[in-house]
């Protein structure tokens, strides 16, 4: 597809993403790991919930 930038705007563009604070390397995504952070998570605020209910009954 091409860019429906002038030229001269595609020039600036490339010159801003080309600058080294937009080139830091990331670690690979791991939805696994993720999906396991969620899960802890849920599963901690319920353990939470039944805490707090024990103690307000």
């Amino acid at each position: 597809m091409p860019s429906r930038l002038t030229p001269e705007d595609q020039k600036r563009v490339d010159l801003y993403l080309s600058a080294p604070q937009h080139q830091v390397e990331r670690r690979p995504f791991r939805p696994l790991l993720l999906l396991l952070l969620v899960v802890a998570v849920v599963i901690g605020l319920g353990l939470l919930s039944r805490l707090l209910s024990r103690l307000v009954l």
